[in-house]
C-alpha cells in the first residue's frame, strides 16, 4: 500500500476528494479538496487520524492556474496521548490539504474554529495574501506592522516589488496595536518589551495580573519581518537561499539551512552522498548541543544560579570548537550548498572531534548531577509553567516544549532524513509539562546528541561530500524539507518556478509552532515566573529594559528597571506590582 493511503481511504468516506498528487519523496502526498470541505478534511486528518499541523502555506497561483492556493501539512504521526496512540512507522507520512481559492472571491472557511492550532497561519494568510478566512476566532494583524497600508498584501505576485518600502506613518499618526483587554476589578496590565525573538524579531508581551498572579497574555511579534520570502522569490539562487535561511536564528541557523536546501533538493529527487548526509546529521546535533547548554544555562542564571551557568558556558565553549573542527568555523554558516556540503573532514579533525564529545559528556554529567542536588534550583523549576497535555495537542507545539509534555514527537523519529535511518537513538520525554520536564527534555538530548555524533563519526562513509545537480528543475514541483531543530521543528515548503528560481519559499521556524499555547503556560503563574517560562519556550529572550506596570481601574502606572523584574524573578522577595 503506497503511503497515506490508509488515511485517504478513510477521508474519502466523509470529504469529496478531488485530487490526489504524489511528490518526488514517497512520504509526501497532496489530497485536493474543495475550499468549504477545508475545515472539516484538516480536523478528521488532525483528531481523528492523529495528524499535527506541521505548517500552512498560502499561495499565489494565478500564474498558473487563475487562483490562490491554501496548503495545509499535517504529520500523520499519531495523537501520542497515549503510548498506544501513534501510527505505525511504516505508515508516518505527510499529507498536505490543498484548496483553491478563487481570485474574485478570496475568503475561505477558517479551520482554526476547528483547529486551534491554525490561528497564527491564517491570520498571516491574510497579512500577506489578503486571504481573508471567515469565521476566524482572531483576525488581528500578526506579520505585517500597524501603520502598513491597507489593500497592500506583500507576497501577491503583482502587489510590490520586492524592493518597494511604503512610506511611514508620522509616530504621532501610528495606530496602536489592539491587544487583549481582560476585564475585573484589579486586573493589572503588564506591558513587557521589548523581546527579541530568534535573533531576529523583537515583541511586546502583556501580561495580565490580578495581584502577583497572571491570569492572562497577549503578545505583539514580528517588529523586525525581513521580506525574506519576497527577497528569494525575485533575486536569488538556491545556494543563496540556504545562506539566506541560515539568518533566521543565531542559533540553529544550520537547522534552517538544511530544510531549506532538502526542500529543494527533494522536490527534484536529488539524492545526496552518504558522506554529506552523516556531515549534516552531524553539524545539526552541535548545533543542539550549543543551543541546549545555553537554555539550561539561562534557566538556571534567571532563578540566580549564577555559578551553575558559568559552569554550563564553560562546556558550552566545547562544542563551539567542535564546530569548528567540522565546519571551520565556529558557527556552521556557509557549508550548505545543493548536492551536499562545500567542506569535507579530515581523518585526524575526526580523531580530535571524537576526543571533545568525551570530555563534553564527562562533564556535562557532573555539572548537571550538581545542578539536581540543588534543592532550590529544582524547587524553581517544578510546577512552573505548566503546558496542558490537551492545550498542546490542540496548538501542536513542536520540540522540547511538547516532548517535556508526554509526547514522543520528534522529527528525526518521526520523519527521518538524510543519516537518521541508520542511526540508534532514544526520543526524550517528560510528563511533568512544567519547566523541569522542558530542562530535563534537553538534558537528555544532550546525551543523545553525543551518542549520535559519535556513530556518525564511526559509521562515516567514504566518497565525496558533494554532486553537480544534473536534473533540470521542473515548474511547478513542490516539496517539504523537514528537521529537528533544537527548539523543534523546522519546517521548509519551496515550489519550482522557471529560470532554476524558487517560485514560493515557505519558511516556518520551530518558534512558530510554540508561540500559540505559550498564552496557557502563563496563566496561574507570578510576574516572577514569567521570565522563566518564556526560557523554557526557548525564544532567543534579551533586550528587555524596563516593564510598565499599568492599573487597568486606577491607571496609575509604576516603572520597572529591568534589574528590578530580574532581581525579583531570582529571589522572590519584595513584589514590585505592591502597593500598586
Amino acid at each position: 500500500m503506497l503511503k497515506g493511503e490508509i488515511f485517504i481511504n478513510q477521508l474519502k468516506q466523509r470529504i469529496t476528494i478531488r485530487n490526489i498528487e504524489r511528490q518526488q519523496p514517497e512520504d509526501q502526498v497532496t489530497i485536493t479538496v474543495d475550499r468549504n470541505d477545508l475545515p472539516e478534511a484538516v480536523r478528521t486528518l488532525y483528531y481523528d487520524m492523529g495528524g499535527w499541523l506541521s505548517t500552512m502555506i498560502p499561495n499565489d497561483e494565478r500564474q498558473l492556474n487563475g487562483n490562490y492556493v491554501l496548503y495545509y501539512v499535517l504529520s500523520m504521526e499519531g495523537g501520542k496521548l497515549t503510548p498506544e496512540d501513534e501510527v505505525e512507522q511504516n505508515e508516518k507520512c505527510w499529507i498536505t490539504v490543498k484548496a483553491f481559492v478563487p481570485a474574485a472571491d478570496p475568503t475561505f472557511p477558517s479551520v482554526t474554529c476547528k483547529v486551534p492550532a491554525a490561528v497564527w497561519y491564517e491570520r498571516e494568510a491574510y497579512d500577506l495574501f489578503g486571504l481573508r478566512a471567515i469565521g476566524l476566532p482572531d483576525p488581528r494583524r500578526l506579520v505585517v506592522a500597524d501603520d502598513w497600508p491597507d489593500n497592500l498584501f506583500p507576497l501577491r505576485k503583482d502587489s510590490m516589488d520586492y524592493r518597494h518600502r511604503p512610506d511611514p506613518v508620522d509616530h504621532k499618526d501610528e495606530p496602536d496595536y489592539d491587544f487583549m483587554h481582560p476585564l475585573g476589578s484589579g486586573v493589572v496590565d503588564v506591558p513587557l518589551g521589548p523581546l527579541h525573538i530568534t535573533s531576529d524579531e523583537p515583541g511586546h508581551f502583556r501580561l495580565y495580573c490580578d495581584g502577583d498572579t497572571i491570569i492572562d497574555a497577549d503578545y505583539r511579534l514580528f517588529y523586525q519581518h525581513r521580506g525574506m520570502e519576497k527577497l528569494a522569490e525575485n533575486r536569488m539562487n538556491y545556494d543563496q537561499m540556504g545562506y539566506l535561511a541560515e539568518r533566521v536564528c543565531g542559533i540553529c541557523g544550520y537547522a534552517h539551512a538544511i530544510a531549506c536546501i532538502e526542500a529543494a533538493e527533494r522536490a527534484i529527487g536529488l539524492d545526496i552522498p552518504l558522506r554529506a548526509q552523516a556531515m549534516r546529521v552531524i553539524c545539526l546535533e552541535i548545533e543542539r548541543l550549543h543551543s541546549h547548554l545555553l537554555n539550561i544555562g539561562l534557566a538556571c542564571e534567571v532563578t540566580g544560579n549564577v555559578n551553575a551557568f558559568m559552569h554550563i558556558f564553560r562546556i558550552r565553549e566545547f562544542s563551539m570548537e567542535l564546530a569548528q573542527l567540522v565546519t571551520g568555523g565556529r558557527k556552521t554558516y556557509g557549508n550548505v550548498v545543493m548536492g551536499g556540503l562545500r567542506r569535507d573532514m579530515s581523518g585526524t579533525e575526526i580523531k580530535k572531534s571524537l576526543e571533545l564529545i568525551k570530555t563534553i559528556e564527562q562533564q556535562l554529567k557532573e555539572v548537571w548531577e550538581a545542578v539536581m542536588d540543588d534543592k532550590a534550583q529544582i524547587g524553581r523549576w517544578k510546577g512552573v509553567g505548566i503546558l496542558d497535555p490537551k492545550v498542546a495537542r490542540d496548538f501542536s507545539p513542536v520540540g522540547p516544549n511538547i516532548r517535556g509534555s508526554g509526547f514522543k514527537r520528534d522529527s528525526r523519529y518521526d520523519h527521518p532524513y538524510d543519516f537518521f535511518d541508520q542511526i540508534e537513538f532514544n526520543v526524550a520525554v517528560e510528563f511533568g509539562c512544567d519547566v523541569f520536564s522542558r530542562e530535563m527534555v534537553r538534558y537528555k538530548e544532550l546525551l543523545e546528541s553525543i551518542s549520535i555524533i559519535r556513530q556518525c563519526f564511526e559509521m562515516m562513509p567514504g566518497g565525496q561530500t558533494i554532486i553537480s545537480p544534473q536534473t533540470m528543475i521542473k515548474p511547478g514541483a513542490y516539496a517539504i524539507g523537514n528537521d529537528e531543530a533544537p527548539r523543534g521543528e523546522n519546517m521548509h515548503w519551496i515550489m519550482h518556478g522557471n529560470a532554476q528560481k524558487v517560485y514560493r519559499w515557505r519558511c516556518r521556524a520551530a518558534t512558530y509552532n510554540n508561540w500559540s499555547s505559550l498564552r496557557y503556560q502563563f496563566r496561574g503563574n507570578t510576574i516572577a515566573d514569567a521570565a522563566l517560562i518564556v526560557c523554557s519556550l526557548d525564544p532567543c529572550y534579551s533586550c528587555t529594559e524596563r516593564v510598565t506596570v499599568v492599573d487597568i481601574k486606577s491607571q496609575k502606572s509604576k516603572v520597572l528597571t529591568h534589574q528590578d523584574l530580574k532581581r525579583y524573578s531570582q529571589t522572590l522577595k519584595n513584589s514590585p506590582l505592591k502597593n500598586m
